[in-house]
């Protein structure tokens, strides 16, 4: 199964999001559709984010902060942005790992955006 983890800013529109995940599927050679896309719970609600879910076909999920922090040590980048407004070093890796359920591995580093960081990991699918 595959997962997208996001992190984005506050009214990022749906083509950002978008544009993002297109190029951390080319960086990656990804060609799987995405099942779902995960994202930190104040998140869930962005309109752009849950437009961007709606267009690809996936479902869109969320995961607490404390949900994130639980993954912190398999996450490949620690963002300074997810520290200082979330008190996490990662939302787009760790969204994703958590979404992908168990046996959960990250294609590669995040791909940011000016808006949008993406993760895409893979996993089968249940949670641990």
């Amino acid at each position: 199964m595959l997962a997208c983890g996001i992190g984005c800013r506050r009214g990022t529109p749906a083509e950002d999001i978008e544009a993002v995940i297109r190029a951390a599927r080319t960086a990656f050679d990804c060609t799987d559709d995405i099942t779902v896309i995960a994202t930190e719970t104040s998140k869930e609600d962005e309109p752009g984010l849950r437009e961007a879910a709606t267009r690809l076909g996936a479902k869109l999920v969320s995961f607490t902060t404390d949900e994130l922090a639980s993954v912190a040590s398999a996450v490949r980048t620690v963002s300074s942005a997810a520290l200082r407004h979330k008190n996490v070093p990662s939302v787009a890796e760790a969204a994703a790992l958590l979404a992908s359920g168990a046996n959960a591995r990250l294609l590669g580093p995040r791909i940011a955006n000016a808006t949008t960081t993406c993760a895409l990991a893979i996993g089968d699918g249940s949670r641990p």
